[in-house]
């Protein structure tokens, strides 16, 4: 079995000296030459460095015929041609010799690079016996759709691709865990140190990482889709979201990684609004998602100070309190870390900033629709019911039982409702037990739960009948912004408090842990106005 191997012995910096930046590709997937030639002008306005031609996608695709017109010159983008067949994860069906004879007519066309597959590279080399022009590099490709090998195997395959004679050594493997990524890391790491360039990949949303960070380890070039459901591959973003959501540019060996833990993650706005806030501030760092099925053996990977904080979100808050080398005291009183931040000396500092930005948004919520006493907490003296008893419900039930509030626990299974019940000293119920519960009136609802979240937009826990008793409602979920349970609790007449307010104060603590520059709030709100509209950022090409 293949076996994670840590960042900690990647030093991306040894293998910076005078590299060429890793390119964008955009792969062109139309079913027509006339339209896959259009989608090569898409993706050079967009600001992409190169198209990939696949081929294999064309309908009733004739070489002779739809190359000139495919690769028309003047091109806006340089040309990588690809031809794929079906054995490695491609559509051609066909025998390899007119797929061979393709590719050396796009040769002759003037396509500036060709891929072939590792399995029949000899054979094309033969067939080529020197006819490649000067101006055309080969790219030898490795495609291994199950799995990520060892380091040890993975050098082996560059050796054997070099071996054919390649211009450029191309291996994309399968993420089963997140850690998997971290030995392609590794190699590419290996390969910059001897000049072999190398593109290399790790696909699916575990792999995702792979995708961004290959700059800081210098990659020869990554993937981005056109636009949504243009991909040639699973979990492959856009080229927009690479250069205007990750500065994909900008990223180099010094960079340093930030992100949000998390399973799910693909949902979270987190990426937009910390690399939009790195940027305004001009700190050299990017934020990503990571997709964690193990929370300690993704730290322990990726135990390099580059890896330098980290956001967590469901289902791994309670997990990071055991897996930091020092937790806040009131972190630890939570039982909840959503910030972790490394240290120069490696070690791992745990805080909780969702407490301060949940309480103060339902606070802010109150005060704004109903008549208050200024001296005093809004939350004080009142009945304050939390659905969930994960890492959120711990830090809601915190913060609140802090401002006064008599708070009870609601969760689905009634033993960790009870369990969080006893810290706080307040009543358990069930879910089942709350569509009934109508002890007073004035009452606050707080979900922290990811009922209702995206994908599962009509969900709700608790029954519109059953918000008739609520005064105030508040839920955690923030895509959608308006959840099914704050449009029902607003049609009932209760004030609504989003979860999006509470994210953006709790980022707003965690900008500041990671970058210890103090927050511009105006600057900072500015900011999450793209997030309803990831367009509204600033192109970057």
């Amino acid at each position: 079995m293949a076996t994670a191997m840590s960042v900690s012995a990647v030093s991306p910096a040894a293998a910076a000296v005078a590299r060429p930046r890793t390119l964008v590709c955009v792969p062109a997937t139309a079913r027509a030459p006339r339209e896959m030639a259009a989608e090569l002008a898409a993706a050079a306005a967009l600001g992409a460095d190169i198209a990939e031609l696949r081929l294999d996608r064309l309908a009733g695709f004739a070489p002779r015929r739809d190359l000139p017109v495919i690769l028309a010159e003047p091109r806006p983008l340089p040309a990588l041609v690809t031809y794929r067949p079906k054995w490695e994860g491609g559509e051609y069906e066909g025998d390899d010799d007119p797929r061979f004879e393709a590719l050396m007519l796009a040769m002759e066309l003037g396509a500036e690079y060709v891929d072939i597959e590792l399995k029949v590279a000899d054979k094309f080399m033969r067939l080529l016996s020197g006819k490649k022009p000067e101006n055309c590099k080969l790219i030898v490709s490795s495609h291994n759709y199950e799995n990520t090998p060892s380091v040890e195997e993975l050098a082996h395959l560059v050796a054997q691709i070099q071996a054919t004679g390649a211009d450029i050594v191309k291996i994309a493997t399968t993420a089963t865990e997140i850690v998997d990524v971290a030995r392609m890391f590794q190699i590419l790491v290996q390969c910059q140190e001897k000049q072999v360039p190398i593109i290399g990949l790790v696909m699916n949303d575990r792999g995702f990482i792979s995708r961004v960070l290959c700059p800081k380890y210098g990659g020869y070039l990554t993937f981005g889709s056109l636009e949504k459901g243009k991909e040639s591959a699973a979990a492959q973003p856009t080229v927009a979201d690479l250069i205007n959501v990750y500065s994909i540019r900008q990223i180099g060996p010094d960079t340093k990684v930030f992100g949000i833990i998390g399973k799910p993650v693909g949902h979270s706005k987190s990426p937009i609004l910390h690399n939009e806030a790195f940027r305004s501030v001009g700190f050299n760092a990017v934020y990503v998602p990571f997709l964690v099925d193990d929370l300690a053996k993704f730290l322990n990977t990726y135990s390099s100070p580059d890896f330098a904080g980290f956001s967590c979100t469901i289902p791994h808050k309670e997990a990071a309190v055991r897996c930091c080398d020092e937790v806040d005291p009131i972190a630890r009183d939570i039982g909840a870390v959503n910030t972790m931040v490394r240290r120069s000396d490696g070690k791992l500092v745990g805080y909780n900033t969702d407490y301060v930005g949940a309480i103060s948004a339902i606070e802010d919520g109150i005060r704004a629709s109903q008549p208050t006493d200024p001296s005093t907490s809004p939350l004080a003296g009142r009945l304050f019911v939390v659905i969930g008893a994960g890492g959120a419900g711990k830090a809601l039930a915190y913060g609140a039982k802090e401002k006064g509030a008599r708070v009870v626990i609601a969760n689905r299974t009634f033993a960790r409702a009870q369990e969080l019940a006893n810290l706080i000293c307040g009543p358990a119920l069930t879910l089942a037990d709350l569509e009934n519960y109508h002890p007073e009136e004035g009452m606050i609802l707080a979900n922290t739960t990811a009922i209702g979240m995206h994908p599962n937009v009509n969900e709700t826990p608790l029954s519109k009948q059953a918000l008739k008793s609520y005064a105030v409602v508040f839920d955690a979920v923030y895509t959608p912004k308006e959840t099914r349970l704050l449009r029902e609790a607003a049609e009932c007449g209760a004030t609504v408090v989003s979860g999006l307010e509470m994210f953006i104060r709790q980022a707003m603590g965690q900008f500041e842990h990671f970058t210890g520059m103090p927050v511009n709030d105006n600057k900072f709100r500015a900011i999450t106005s793209s997030l309803d509209n990831p367009n509204t950022i600033k192109p970057r090409l």
